[in-house]
């Protein structure tokens, strides 16, 4: 495949050198302040760029017939309009919070405990996500999936960032450490015992391989996709 990239810092190198890797080549590398870049020989595109240009990234997929692979967190209060835009131009679009394939079992992982633990009511709730210093954006968009994937399985209504009282709510505690490429943990606590459960990864080959990975998958697809439909977990 032919595959232009969407963000060049440390994420976009390790998925150039995973997709020459695998065979494929880079045909072009865009950051937020290149210009007159050529994408007519584009067979797919993957971003990991900055929240502030990622939707406009995938709009210009969309009008160009490029499929586009998102990993771009941060972004999502437009996610809706990404998906109508996708079906107006008949294109092809996944978006992940996270492509680690172990991290995709562990949202599964997630939601199975979920719905175990959902009528014990002395157990309270909690996430902590730990990342890098050079991650912008608080909670991780893996913290908020694993949150809302909890959110369909119980009586919780919704997370926040940092401790909170409410009951219906699930806190989520953010740490930025350096070099510490990602750690999620899912925590329920009761005054007797405690159940965690836990993805930690160890280098960012992982997220970036399954991003790879799904864009082999996406190529020739026509449609909105998931992780799930990657993996074959629907």
């Amino acid at each position: 495949m032919k595959i232009a990239l969407f963000g060049y810092g440390k994420m976009g190198k390790t998925i150039e050198r995973i997709a020459l890797e695998r065979g494929h080549t880079i045909v072009a590398k865009i950051d937020v302040d290149s210009k007159d870049y050529e994408l007519s020989e584009v067979d797919v595109a993957i971003d990991f760029s900055v929240p502030s240009v990622a939707f406009s990234n995938i709009n210009l997929c969309f009008s160009k017939n490029i499929p586009i692979v998102s990993g771009t967190t941060g972004w999502l209060k437009d996610f809706g309009k990404a998906v109508k835009n996708c079906e107006k131009h008949n294109g092809a679009f996944i978006y992940a919070s996270n492509y680690s394939l172990g991290v995709n079992l562990f949202f599964e992982l997630n939601t199975q405990l979920a719905k175990l633990m959902k009528d014990f009511n002395d157990y309270t709730i909690s996430l902590e996500e730990t990342h890098h210093t050079q991650k912008l954006d608080a909670p991780s968009g893996t913290a908020i999936t694993l949150a809302e994937g909890i959110i369909e399985q119980t009586t919780k209504e919704k997370w926040s960032l940092g401790v909170t009282e409410d009951e219906h709510t699930i806190p989520i505690v953010s740490k930025r450490i350096e070099n510490v490429p990602g750690t999620h943990v899912v925590s329920y606590t009761s005054s007797i015992d405690e159940i965690e459960i836990s993805h930690t990864a160890k280098n960012r080959d992982g997220f970036a391989l399954g991003a790879v990975i799904a864009a082999e998958w996406l190529k020739d697809k026509k449609g909105v996709f998931t992780m799930k439909d990657v993996l074959g977990l629907k």
